[in-house]
């Protein structure tokens, strides 16, 4: 379907006294909701004694009221929402994961993607560890135990494994007596933190869960950097800072994070609201009402709007309580809840000219059957303004943008995608606009590799070939 997928959200709370920080989680995750609906889940630290809930299903599902006050108080808690890939949705690769280990507990939750998860995993499974589950997250906890082990602390053991970690993450990590944030060395994935009235520290994937909790936003967390929190304050360790380009995913602005967020210094709502003016300026029509698809059309509907002049309406009410389309496998199923999620407003509508936004295109179903709705309500023409360029290559680093046989302007020229959708003119924006948008006096740079092929680092293919190659190379010196 049309729907994009990110995989994950993150939180963390290092309190300044013993609290109910399981509540306090829970608000930080309904914050971070729109990161990932599959599963979630909460772990408290009660003077090194983890407590942990996690399960299928939302954050307003899977907590209730009495599972909150059976955490009791804690100094130390993480949280976290999980968006699964096809096949990965399971109990076991809910997150966070807590393990015991043989210089204690640790509980982590992770955000992100890592192109060489395979060979990592394979070389574990043969030094004689055992998974259970096929998520990123269990090969990163077994390379931070490896590494606790010749480790003085647990800091120390992240940035060890971080040496052999290639790919997106952003870690919130707990031990027995600390709370600890890392980021990988390219920042394709946001974390911040920031700090209550009462002293305690919160980490989070966005500055919204921030807010969500009443914590005023600090700083980022910056990319390869490993950020501290216990009894001692806070700290930062930087070995890994500055080694490559920052490559934040610049689908952050356009679809991932909340419009309430600021990711990396950028107000994610004014960049949307950029991005509808550029359409504007370049694709200008004659309408008579501009709409968006709610919701990750609307920021960008407003600024075509105010750009070109021709008034901002409600088009589609949604309906919130209709489950996502893509969890439906059958097509026609698919296309029915379409129909139940969004509805049209004739009155807006009907007889008119629409100028209608949207975030982007994946496969085209989605869209079509929008555009169907439209002109069954009486649109008497459909312009498609797509605040994003064209998906032209899958993406590796934790948006679920699939592969190029599944991209449909990978397959087809835009008057084709035109045609199929059945709309009377569809624009893209142009991918220099987005660099135009991504300008900045604070150093941060962008990944576009969905867009432009140009990958920050190895594929997974690529990685799989090059641990082949030396595989190849040791059993060969073995033989002679």
């Amino acid at each position: 379907m049309d729907e994009l997928r990110e995989e994950c959200g993150v939180f963390g709370i290092y309190a300044s006294k013993e609290q109910n920080l399981a509540s306090m989680t829970y608000y930080g995750l309904y914050a971070l909701q729109h990161r990932g609906q599959d599963s979630c889940g909460i772990v408290v630290n009660d003077g090194g004694v983890f407590t942990a809930k996690k399960d299928l299903g939302l954050v307003g599902d899977v907590f209730t009221k009495e599972n909150l006050l059976s955490f009791g108080n804690g100094k130390i808690a993480v949280g976290h929402v999980r968006a699964g890939t096809k096949g990965t949705i399971s109990y076991a690769n809910a997150q966070p994961l807590v393990v015991n280990h043989v210089k204690g507990s640790l509980a982590i939750g992770f955000n992100g993607s890592l192109v060489n998860k395979r060979e990592l995993k394979t070389q574990l499974e043969l030094q004689g560890s055992i998974f259970q589950s096929n998520g990123d997250a269990e090969v990163i906890t077994y390379e931070i135990i490896k590494a606790r082990l010749s480790s003085a602390s647990i800091e120390q053991a992240i940035v060890k494994a971080m040496d052999k970690l290639e790919g997106a993450y952003s870690l919130v990590v707990m031990s027995p007596t600390k709370l600890i944030a890392a980021r990988d060395k390219h920042g394709f994935r946001p974390l911040c933190y920031g700090k209550t009235q009462d002293g305690s520290y919160v980490v989070a994937s966005e500055s919204c869960a921030l807010d969500a909790v009443g914590a005023k936003l600090i700083r980022d967390v910056l990319p390869g950097e490993v950020v501290v929190f216990d009894s001692m304050g806070v700290r930062s360790i930087t070995d890994h800072c500055k080694k490559e380009k920052m490559s934040l995913c610049i689908f952050e602005l356009v679809y991932n994070a909340r419009p309430d967020s600021i990711v990396d210094g950028y107000p994610v709502h004014e960049a949307r609201v950029q991005m509808g003016r550029y359409l504007a300026k370049r694709f200008p029509v004659d309408a008579d009402v501009v709409i968006s698809v709610p919701d990750s059309g609307n920021d960008a509907a407003i600024g075509y709007a105010r750009e070109s002049g021709i008034p901002y309406e409600l088009g589609f009410l949604k309906n919130k309580y209709v489950g996502r389309t893509f969890i439906f496998p059958d097509q026609k199923d698919r296309e029915d809840q379409v129909r139940k999620k969004l509805n049209p407003i004739q009155s807006v509508v009907n007889g008119k000219r629409v100028v209608m936004v949207d975030d982007s295109i994946v496969r085209g179903t989605t869209s079509g059957r929008v555009v169907s709705l439209l002109r069954e309500a009486g649109a008497t023409e459909v312009h498609f303004m797509v605040s994003s360029p064209p998906f032209l290559f899958p993406c590796y680093y934790g948006t679920d943008v699939p592969n190029k046989d599944m991209l449909i302007a990978n397959k087809h020229t835009e008057e084709e995608i035109r045609k199929m959708i059945g709309v009377d003119s569809l624009h893209y924006l142009k991918l220099e606009d987005m660099f135009e948008l991504a300008k900045n006096d604070n150093g941060v740079s962008f990944c576009y590799s969905c867009f432009d092929g140009k990958y920050p680092t190895k594929t997974p293919s690529e990685q799989t070939d090059k641990y082949q190659t030396k595989i190849d190379i040791e059993q060969k010196t073995k033989r002679h």
